[in-house]
């Protein structure tokens, strides 16, 4: 999946008059790329459609014009965008109330380490996360992080083919699996070679 450029993003005048429908597609398009698991856990898959809208919205929100400033905003988000043998993934840890989110993310400290995949009965994957920065600390994770599956040519082909496909974590604290549906699986097999 090649990565975003400037040739990509829309000046901000022509972002302002069609952002109402690109947003409107954006939602649809992220509808088949979310992953509950369980009732605090979402991953939101990434790509090149995701990324772009997210580009265009920081630069909107933050009337950026100026090309070093858009050239950065490019770097920070084309690493999020899939390079055909891995899938990528912002992980949140959802907990609306305030009183009950920080001593969850003290009690799921490592939890970022624990998510996984299985394409059908080929094993388990565990996400590499935060390669960007740590996100955690010493007492407790972090509610948003980054996470990158790698996949072999089998578990490519597999998943490309219709196979199955989890996704889990294995924390002390949290373990649920999700078996993606056939529209996760169809959308997440579009960012593989």
């Amino acid at each position: 999946m090649q990565k975003l450029t400037t040739d990509d993003l829309i000046s901000l005048e022509r972002y302002h008059k069609e952002r109402p429908r690109m947003r409107a597609e954006v939602i649809e398009h992220k509808r088949h790329r979310q992953a509950p698991i369980g009732a605090h856990v979402t991953l939101y898959f990434e790509d090149r459609v995701t990324m772009r809208y997210q580009v265009q919205e920081m630069l909107r929100a933050e009337r950026i014009f100026e090309s070093e400033a858009i050239a950065e905003e490019l770097a920070a988000y084309n690493p999020l965008i899939p390079d055909g043998t891995n899938l990528k993934a912002t992980m949140m840890l959802e907990y609306p109330d305030i009183a009950e989110r920080r001593p969850a993310l003290e009690r799921l400290k490592g939890i970022e380490d624990r998510v996984y995949l299985e394409v059908g009965a080929l094993g388990r994957v565990l996400a590499h996360a935060d390669e960007d920065l740590e996100r955690s600390d010493e007492t407790k994770t972090s509610a948003v992080h980054f996470l990158r599956f790698e996949l072999d040519a089998a578990m490519r082909a597999a998943l490309k083919s219709g196979a199955s496909l989890n996704l889990g974590v294995d924390h002390e604290h949290y373990r649920y699996v999700l078996s993606g549906s056939p529209e996760l699986r169809k959308s997440l097999a579009a960012d593989l070679d």
